[in-house]
This record gives C-alpha cells, structure tokens and sequence, in this order.
C-alpha cells in the first residue's frame, strides 16, 4: 500500500528537480542548437542559457525566476493500492506544492483572477491543476510535474478538412511569427502541436506534445513522424532565434498528438513550452520506493488507444 507521505514526499521531490535541473535531452537540444546557429547574438544567447542551467543546478536554485505554473500529471496503475484514495493523492500533491514554494523557493505566482486573493504557496481553487491517465497491468503511480509559464505561448485555431496540412503548416508559422515578434513565447522551445478533438481536449493534446515527449521523440505514427521533422524545419526557417533575435533556433523539438474530431472540421492548437523546459518524474512502486526520470513516458500505446476494445499485446506497463 503506498501511503499518502510517500506519495507527498515524492510530489515535493520532483517540484525541486524540475525547479532547478534541466532535463538532459532538452539540454543536449540547446547545445545542438547552439552550434547551428548563424547569426551571433542568437549563439550568444544560446551559450548563456547553458551557463545558466549548469548554474542553477551547481547552486541548487531555480533555473528562471519566474518558475511558472506547477502542476501535475498523474498516471495510475490499474493494480496500484494507495491510502486515502484520490482525493488523498490530490491532497498529498497540494501540500508538496507549497512545502516546494516555501523552501526551493518557486515563485507564488497563483493568484484569485478576479479578487488577486493569494496564499503564497501555489495553491488555490483548481490549482495546482492534476490530470489523470491510467495504464492496465501496473502497480505504481507515475506522477510528473511541469512547470509552464501561463500567459502566453498558446494559440487555438478551428481549421476544416479542406485546409489540410497546408493549413496547419500556415497556422503554425503564423503563431510563431506573432509569438516571436511580439515577445509571447521564451524561445527556442519544443513546441507541441494538439489536432482533432473537440476544443478543449485539442489544447489539452497541445500542451501534453509540448510538456510530456522529450527532445528526439517521434509519433508512432509514420507520417504524423515524418510531419514533425517537417514542421520543425519550416518553424526554424522563419528567421527567427532565441528571444525574438534573428537566427534560426526558434523550436527545439516539434511533437504533434491527435484525437478523433468531428467530421466538419479540425481544430489546431499550439503550444510553446518555456526555455527552461521544466519537468521531472517519479515512479512510486508498491512497495514504496521511488525513482526519478525526465521522460515522462505519458504517451504509452494504451494512451493512444483508437477504439473500444484494445489488443493488449504490446500494452504491457511501461518500465
């Protein structure tokens, strides 16, 4: 039975880590980056943020000073036993979430929107957001945190069958064009493309893409893959780089993730993670012991099952 403490013990962990230690393939992609690119401001940029990350971890402080919006996403082993149930989990997840803001320190950046009411810890109504996926013959809780700016970065688009990738190709260049000149993205970013589903599970699928596949990862799909590379070359030919400057480091990594739609149309959303690409995983075994990682491995293959039934071949718990 996994107790309530552990599962608060490892929610506090993964909010320091993500906090301050960039993860390695995010790393490795700004470093590629960095020797691509042309134009020297830009590389000049790209080189400071490395300095900046090997910092933040050699000093154990926050990477940024604005550490985002955390919050969490759960995915729950069919064979996992836990105390106090779900509402237990959600409760073990808020109170790591304000231990972290008073001691990593993040930034209380939770506010009410309309009253401004704040507690100083991240925690309010609907916040620190949790959202729920579950996986069939495992035994552990995976629980991951991101940490994302929350202004800008976004943009929602309903498309028709008819505009097809032309038209995803143009509203996403349109989108990082905008971003990019007027200051509402920290580029150079994996961006995360969300098409299909009804609106509002077109941008959850946006922000998974952005947030939850790490740098290197294609879609299973062949040409949904091959539509990545594509679009990722086209966003780094815009002829922008970090911060807005000219260059050619505008996305790090694209990833495109799809539902089923309605038929008239075909909703687009995009997203761009922040340049600090926070984010940390801990897997609670039942027993009790956990292990960290980067990769939240979100997307497994029960994940983007397409119909009622499923083979389950191939479905075995994620390692």
């Amino acid at each position: 039975m996994i107790s309530g403490e552990t599962i608060e013990q490892a929610g506090y962990e993964i909010m320091k880590r993500a906090a301050i230690d960039i993860p390695g393939d995010y790393l490795s992609g700004i470093r590629d980056a960095a020797r691509k690119e042309a134009e020297p401001l830009s590389g000049f940029v790209l080189k400071t943020m490395v300095k900046n990350y090997e910092t933040a971890t050699e000093d154990r402080r926050p990477m940024c000073a604005d550490t985002g919006l955390p919050r969490y996403y759960v995915k729950v082993g069919d064979e996992a036993r836990f105390s106090g149930g779900f509402t237990g989990i959600e409760h073990a997840l808020r109170s790591a979430t304000a231990r972290a803001t008073r001691d990593v320190p993040l930034r209380p950046n939770r506010v009410h929107p309309l009253w401004r009411t704040e507690y100083n810890n991240n925690v309010g109504i609907n916040a620190p957001e949790i959202e729920w996926s579950f996986e069939p013959s495992a035994g552990w809780l995976d629980i991951t945190t991101v940490h994302k700016g929350g202004l800008f970065g976004t943009d929602y688009r309903m498309l028709f069958p008819g505009d097809g990738i032309d038209g995803i190709r143009r509203f996403l260049l349109d989108t990082l064009v905008a971003f990019g000149k007027r200051g509402l993205c920290c580029q150079p970013a994996i961006v995360g493309v969300g098409i299909g589903g009804s609106k509002d599970t077109c941008m959850q699928l946006g922000k998974q893409a952005a947030c939850l596949r790490i740098v290197g990862d294609r879609n299973p799909d062949p040409k949904i893959a091959e539509l990545e590379l594509e679009l990722m070359e086209a966003g780094n030919g815009i002829g922008m780089g970090p911060m807005g400057f000219v260059g050619s480091s505008m996305v790090v990594d694209l990833h495109i993730e799809v539902g089923f739609t309605h038929t008239g149309g075909m909703p687009v959303s995009v997203h761009t993670f922040c340049l600090s690409s926070r984010r940390a995983t801990a897997r609670i075994l039942a027993d009790g012991r956990i292990t960290y990682r980067t990769d939240p491995q979100w997307f497994t293959p029960y994940y983007r099952r397409e119909t009622v039934d499923w083979p389950m071949d191939g479905l075995e718990a994620v390692s």
